[in-house]
């Protein structure tokens, strides 16, 4: 269980106060509403009635089911420990990035996530798992065996996969929604103020915290505006052993699941050209 900060134990105590309830009784709101991410409670505690529920624009029950003032200030706190919940970035699901499309070929996407680390909780250091020197993060998700956490200041967006962290420089783009393509293969894809940009389209800092170098002559930069999805490489008569290193490049963003077949494929077919 979090443990609360001193901000938090300061709300905690004005909300107790104003409630006319025990901070210990406050406390216990809280954990229920948080376990209903923010939406329902089920709780169990004296001041309360004993065992009860509550739902979010819905009914409230108490164990005193005739006493309508307890219903009416256990639906009171439990509101506002919603709206103060809802406020703190990162605690509750949000959107739609942690849900999975049921259609075949369809997308999940992550818009409207948390902005950065809850203030009313102590953090807990297991969760930072992206490198500190980028600092907080705006805005955090997760999706099947993906995390995501972009640094807007640091022009910096980590993506934890399978245990392997990769920092992307993310350029002059504002990372505003994240989307990965369902199904072998999937590709990630990023919107921004220019439209939709995939992720193997942005240059790789570093991997597990060592540096990753470009390829000499096949460099991958961000497509422009006018066409947002593919990986673009420079320069136009590349030798052919930075043909084979953007080749294999390719190959590792294939291997986990960035580049899908046919991407890897027709980027494969163009550098063999060049040959």
């Amino acid at each position: 269980m979090p443990q609360l900060s001193p901000a938090g134990q300061h709300l905690i105590a004005d909300l107790a106060a104003r409630h006319g309830v025990s901070q210990d009784a406050a406390t216990h709101m809280l954990f229920a509403v948080l376990n209903g991410n923010g939406s329902m409670a089920q709780f169990s505690h004296p001041e309360f009635g004993g065992s009860g529920q509550w739902m979010r624009g819905g009914m409230t029950m108490v164990g005193d089911m005739f006493n309508y003032a307890l219903k009416g200030r256990v639906d009171s706190i439990c509101n506002e420990l919603s709206s103060l919940l809802n406020e703190q970035p990162g605690l509750l699901q949000t959107g739609s990035f942690q849900s999975q499309s049921q259609s075949s070929g369809g997308q999940v996407s992550g818009r409207g996530l948390g902005m950065g680390p809850s203030t009313l909780f102590i953090p807990d250091p297991r969760d930072q798992w992206y490198p500190a020197e980028l600092g907080m993060p705006s805005s955090t998700g997760a999706q099947n065996n993906l995390r995501y956490a972009y640094f807007p200041n640091a022009r910096r967006l980590a993506i934890d996969s399978g245990g392997d962290v990769w920092v992307y420089d993310t350029l002059d783009y504002q990372i505003g929604g994240f989307s990965q393509q369902q199904g072998s293969g999937a590709s990630i894809t990023l919107s921004c103020q220019y439209g939709t940009v995939l992720l193997s389209s942005l240059p790789v800092v570093s991997r597990n915290g060592q540096p990753v170098s470009p390829a000499p002559a096949a460099s991958f930069v961000a497509p422009p505006p006018s066409y947002p999805t593919g990986t673009s490489i420079q320069g136009g008569a590349a030798d052919s052993s930075s043909i084979f290193a953007a080749i294999e490049r390719l190959a590792d963003l294939k291997g986990k699941g960035i580049l899908s077949e046919q991407e890897y494929a027709d980027k494969k077919a163009e550098l063999l050209s060049r040959l």
